[in-house]
C-alpha cells in the first residue's frame, strides 16, 4: 500500500485510522518508557572509563583501516567479501582479550588490591605488537609511525586504562599485583633510596641538612682515624661547611641527631664485644592461654600446687560444679586431672553406673510384686536402734590410737514405745523411723575410758602425742604456704610429724 492509498483510506475511515494511530502512539510510549527504565537500572561506568574505552574503539577503527588496506595490498585478498571477514581479526582478538582483561582484573580485585589481568592481559600486548607490523608495511617509516602510535599502540593503552581506571576509582588505595607494575614499584623506590629521598614529607631545606649531618659525621670519623696527613686540613674546612650547612648549631634536633650518629659510629668498635643473652635459652611459657580463676589465684600457682589440693581450690570457685565439670575446669586450669580423681578429692563417691537401655526394658515388662502382707506389731518391751555415727563425737572424744582414728563407732539408743504405738497394729507394716531421745549419746563421764596400756604406740612422733586444740602448726603452715596447700608427705617431712596429724594440718589448709 502506497502513502497516497493510505492516506486514502485514512481519510474515508477516520475511526478505525484514529484507533490505529492511539494504538501505534501508546506501543511507542510504552517501549520508549521500558527503555528508559531499563537504562536508568543499570549500572554506568565511571565517565573516565567511557571516555577510555570510546577513544580505544576509535583507535581500534583506525588500526582496522590499517588492516584492510594490508590485507589487499600485501595478503592478496582482491575479493571484498573476503577482506571484510578477514581484516578485522587482529582487532577482533584485541578487544576480546581486554573484555577478559578485565573481567579477570574484577573477579581477583581486593580491598588493598587492584587485581591481575591474567594471560587475556598479555595478549592484549601481544597483539598490539603484531599490529604495528602492517602499519610499517603500509605507510612506511614515517606514516608508519603515525599509524602504530594512533592505531594499535593507542588502542591498547586505552583498553589497558579503560579495565584499570574503573577498579582505582572505587579503591584508590588499591595496588595493583600485576608483573610489570610492581617491577615498576620495586625500581622507583630504589632510585628513590640510591637518590636520599626515601623519607617523603620533607623540605628541600630539611633534604640539604640531613645531607649535611650525615657528610659531616663520615668526615668527623675520618678525622678521628687520620688526625694528620695531606688531606687533614681540606676535611677539616669541609667539615666546617658540612655542620654549617646541617644547621647543628641553632637547631637542637639537628644538633641531638648528629651526636647520636657520631657516638654510634665511634663506638661501632664495641660490637664484638658487647655482651647480649643467648637467644637459645629456655624462655617461660606464656600465661596468656590460661584463664584466672575467681579466687584471683592464678594459673601458674595452681599447676604449682598437689593436683587434690588444686581441686580444691577449683571447687570453692565452682561449688555447684559437678565432678566432670571440676575435672574439665582443671585441664583449663592447666591441672590433669581425670573425673576420678577429683571424686576422690572432694569425697564424692563413684558414679553412679548407667542402666543399659535392655535391662531398663526388662525391669519395666517384669510382673508386678504382690503387696505386702501386714506383720503384727510386737510385744510392749524394750526396743533397740542401732545407729552408725560417721565420727565420734566430740563430747565423747578421748585419746585413741592413730590406727583407729578413722573408725565408724556404733551408737546404740534404747527407748520404750509409746501406748499409741501398740493401739493401732493395723498400720505396723511400714513402721515410722524411731525417735531420737532428748540425750541419746551418754556424757563423758559415763563412757569408760579403755585401757592404753596395753596398745603399742610406736608410729606416733613424740611431737604428736599432747596435742592442743586447735594444732599450732596450722597457722605455722599457712604462714610458710600461704594458699598452696602441701600435701601429706610434704608436711610429715617439714616438721617431723606423724601421719594422722600431717593429715589434720592439710585438711584444715584446704577448708580454709
Amino acid at each position: 500500500m502506497t502513502t497516497t492509498q493510505f492516506t486514502t483510506w485514512a481519510v474515508d475511515h477516520p475511526w478505525p485510522a484514529a484507533g490505529i494511530t492511539t494504538a501505534v502512539l501508546l506501543t511507542m510510549l510504552g517501549a520508549a518508557w521500558v527503555t528508559i527504565r531499563t537504562v536508568r537500572a543499570w549500572t554506568w561506568p565511571p565517565v573516565p572509563v567511557l571516555v577510555a574505552a570510546a577513544g580505544a574503539l576509535v583507535c581500534t577503527a583506525y588500526s582496522g583501516d590499517t588492516s584492510w588496506r594490508f590485507a589487499g595490498e600485501r595478503l592478496g585478498m582482491a575479493d571484498s567479501t573476503e577482506r571484510a571477514v578477514m581484516f578485522a581479526a587482529g582487532e577482533l582478538a584485541l578487544l576480546a582479550c581486554a573484555v577478559m582483561a578485565r573481567a579477570n582484573k574484577a573477579a581477583t580485585a581486593t580491598k588493598t588490591a587492584a587485581g591481575t589481568a591474567g594471560v587475556p592481559g598479555v595478549l592484549v600486548w601481544v597483539i598490539t605488537s603484531v599490529q604495528v607490523i602492517p602499519c610499517y608495511a603500509t605507510s612506511g617509516m614515517v606514516g608508519g609511525t603515525v599509524r602504530a602510535i594512533i592505531g594499535p599502540v593507542l588502542a591498547g593503552l586505552l583498553w589497558h586504562l579503560a579495565m584499570g581506571l574503573e577498579i582505582r576509582v572505587v579503591r584508590p588505595d588499591a595496588l595493583s599485583t600485576g608483573l610489570p607494575a610492581m617491577i615498576g614499584r620495586e625500581l622507583r623506590e630504589r632510585l628513590l633510596s640510591r637518590l636520599g629521598l626515601a623519607t617523603r614529607d620533607r623540605t628541600a631545606e630539611q633534604i640539604s641538612r640531613d645531607r649535611a649531618t650525615a657528610r659531616a659525621v663520615r668526615l668527623a670519623a675520618l678525622l678521628e682515624l687520620r688526625p694528620k696527613g695531606r688531606l687533614a686540613s681540606s676535611r677539616r674546612r669541609r667539615l666546617a661547611a658540612a655542620v654549617a650547612r646541617s644547621g647543628a648549631g641553632t637547631n637542637g634536633q639537628q644538633r641531638h641527631q648528629l651526636l647520636q650518629l657520631l657516638a654510634a659510629r665511634r663506638t661501632s668498635g664495641q660490637l664484638s664485644t658487647l655482651e647480649l643473652a643467648s637467644p637459645w635459652t629456655g624462655t617461660p611459657v606464656p600465661e596468656a592461654g590460661y584463664p584466672r580463676t575467681p579466687l584471683g589465684v592464678t594459673g601458674a600457682q595452681l599447676r604449682r600446687m598437689d593436683p587434690l589440693a588444686a581441686v580444691h581450690q577449683v571447687r570453692s570457685a565452682h561449688p555447684d560444679a559437678t565432678p566432670a565439670e571440676l575435672a574439665s575446669l582443671c585441664v583449663g586450669y592447666g591441672v590433669p586431672v581425670s573425673e576420678t580423681q577429683v571424686r576422690v578429692a572432694i569425697r564424692a563417691g563413684n558414679a553412679t553406673p548407667e542402666v543399659p537401655a535392655q535391662t531398663r526394658r526388662a525391669l519395666a515388662s517384669a510382673p508386678e510384686v504382690p503387696a505386702r502382707v501386714p506383720v503384727e506389731a510386737p510385744a510392749l518391751g524394750l526396743v533397740l536402734d542401732l545407729v552408725s555415727a560417721p565420727e565420734v563425737h566430740p563430747e565423747v572424744r578421748h585419746r585413741v590410737p592413730a590406727f583407729a582414728a578413722d573408725s565408724r563407732a556404733p551408737r546404740i539408743d534404747v527407748r520404750i514405745p509409746l501406748e499409741d504405738e501398740q493401739a493401732e497394729p493395723e498400720h505396723a507394716a511400714v513402721p515410722d523411723p524411731p525417735a531420737v531421745p532428748e540425750h541419746p549419746v551418754p556424757g563423758p563421764d559415763e563412757v569408760p575410758v579403755p585401757d592404753l596400756d596395753g596398745v603399742p604406740d610406736e608410729d606416733v612422733p613424740d611431737g604428736d602425742r599432747d596435742v592442743p586444740d586447735p594444732d599450732p602448726l596450722i597457722e605455722q603452715a599457712r604462714a610458710e604456704y600461704g594458699t598452696d596447700v602441701p600435701g601429706v608427705r610434704t608436711l610429715k617431712a617439714a616438721y617431723g610429724i606423724g601421719q594422722a596429724r600431717a593429715q589434720r594440718i592439710r585438711d584444715a589448709l584446704g577448708s580454709s
